[in-house]
């Protein structure tokens, strides 16, 4: 695709320091998108980033464990407000001290009553915690439902509670080895109950949320510096160029001092990465454009040649035509007393179409005018019975090219010297020239208005028009759009093959 010229590279700036600065401000930009990223997918996937498991196909129990990532929880949670929930907290509590108890208990020996008491309260919070569903203030009741399914697959029960129950009954804790059940309990639910979470509200009444500090601190004040030095930098080469037209021009970077839509920093970011030369995005900007344009060519071109055709035929239409010829005189265009346009125009073509164009076609007009005489004497002199002999066919030819080339002379000696006169400056002649103008225009307006030509004239051009929308328009498609722009793709690369010029280096913007 041709690259258009609002898309072309401005000049780098001179200084070194400037262009690391450039540089500089374009990584710390790309930065801050990665940051931006990282804000807006963090809750949505708190749980990876709490439990550092990859879960390629969600719908089996495959899991990639990445435990080399940090656990950056407590660190990001209290920016976004996040706590645990008290509900599956309380219940982790609960379980630990549960599981403290029965640790060190063997097997096939009864429970102790505190044992007991402990095994009826862990059933309790499960059942609160199915009918409460506290995973619901998060978003993430599909994880309830995990724990609900865990549930009845161990107990091999349809019911979550009664599976619960069966699961944590005193006798069956004490007929098989803890050590088993803590297993399913420690890494099939509880790992469950630690993605839930309880988030503040602002006084807004939104989530909180702090990164915005971050944010303005350590990147939107960057930011603001080096859009202020951009355009200091620009009115220095323009000194006419006010501050509001400075800043304006950069326009694009309004993104990244936005505090809300802020996935659209993509957009300058992109910008300054390709003008400080750390990365090239041409190819990808041509193929988007070559898909806008092969999507919008056809439709764009339907929608103006139907609106200009109309309003061709909405003005052949018009009663007024004969008021537009006379509009055309040469006194409805003066700019001063002294210079109308048409006649100046007359004037200036008639002594170069008279002067030099006309005596180059000599001996075209003599070739034509002398057979056209000929044709003349041979078919009104000549008899036909001596039109077969040759001498007189010779002689007929050779008179009809001297008569020729004496009329084209005489008609070319006068057209010169018409047309040296015509060149001079005369008042009186460029009043004579106005004169023929506006009596054409007249009598031609009026010859339009006395007779039937105008109407005819009118059916007859609109059906030219209305023929050309059905014929021409028709055969648009967009298999011809993108032939089309295959050929341009090809001119251009044959255009920069040829060409002796060094490409133009990548430049940062101002």
């Amino acid at each position: 695709m041709a690259r258009p010229r609002w898309h072309e590279s401005l000049p780098a700036p001179t200084s070194r320091l400037a262009r690391g600065w450039d540089r500089f401000v374009a990584v710390w930009a790309a930065v801050n998108l990665v940051w931006v990223a990282f804000d807006l997918t963090y809750v949505p996937l708190r749980t990876f980033w709490l439990q550092r498991n990859l879960y390629p196909i969600p719908s089996m129990p495959l899991v990639v464990p990445l435990q080399a990532i940090p656990d950056i929880t407590p660190w990001v949670d209290p920016i976004k407000g996040i706590e645990p929930h008290r509900e599956t907290e309380a219940y982790r509590r609960q379980f630990l001290e549960l599981d403290a108890s029965l640790r060190a208990h063997p097997a096939g020996i009864p429970l102790s009553p505190l044992q007991r008491l402990l095994l009826q309260r862990q059933e309790q919070l499960t059942g609160q915690l199915i009918d409460s569903n506290p995973f619901e203030g998060a978003e993430a009741s599909g994880t309830l439902e995990r724990i609900k399914n865990r549930l009845r697959g161990r107990a091999d029960r349809d019911s979550a509670r009664q599976s619960a129950a069966l699961l944590l009954a005193p006798e069956r804790i004490a007929s098989v080895s803890w050590e088993q059940e803590r297993r399913f309990w420690t890494e099939q639910v509880l790992p469950l109950m630690a993605t839930n979470y309880w988030r503040s509200i602002d006084e807004n009444g939104r989530p909180t949320d702090h990164f915005w500090r971050y944010d303005l601190l350590l990147f939107q004040s960057v930011f603001a510096l080096d859009i202020l030095l951009r355009a200091i930098r620009l009115r220095r080469r323009l000194p006419g160029l006010s501050w509001g037209e400075a800043l304006l021009r950069r326009w694009i970077d309004l993104p990244l001092l936005l505090p809300f839509w802020r996935w659209l920093r993509l957009v300058p970011v992109l910008e300054r990465l390709q003008s400080s030369g750390l990365i090239s995005i041409e190819p990808l900007r041509a193929v988007i454009s070559r898909g806008v344009v092969s999507l919008l060519a056809v439709e764009l071109f339907e929608v103006l040649a139907l609106q200009l055709i109309d309003g061709l035929q909405g003005v052949i239409r018009s009663r007024r035509w004969p008021s537009r010829l006379r509009a055309l005189r040469s006194h409805q265009t003066v700019v001063s007393s002294d210079e109308r346009e048409l006649v100046e125009l007359v004037r200036i073509w008639a002594p170069l179409l008279l002067v030099q164009v006309a005596p180059r076609l000599a001996p075209e007009l003599q070739g034509v005018l002398g057979h056209a005489l000929q044709q003349s004497v041979s078919s009104t002199v000549v008899p036909p019975p001596l039109r077969q002999l040759q001498p007189l066919l010779q002689v007929e030819k050779g008179l009809s090219r001297q008569l020729a080339g004496g009329m084209v002379d005489s008609l070319l000696d006068l057209t010169r010297s018409t047309g040296e006169r015509l060149g001079r400056r005369d008042d009186e002649q460029l009043e004579l020239l106005q004169r023929c103008i506006d009596r054409f225009w007249e009598e031609l307006a009026a010859a339009l208005e006395s007779g039937p030509a105008l109407e005819r004239s009118q059916q007859l051009v609109c059906a030219f028009l209305e023929e050309f929308k059905r014929d021409y328009l028709s055969q648009l498609s967009r298999s011809g759009i993108e032939g089309l722009i295959a050929e341009l793709d090809q001119l251009m690369v044959k255009g920069v093959m040829g060409s002796a010029e060094p490409p133009t280096p990548p430049a940062g913007s101002l």
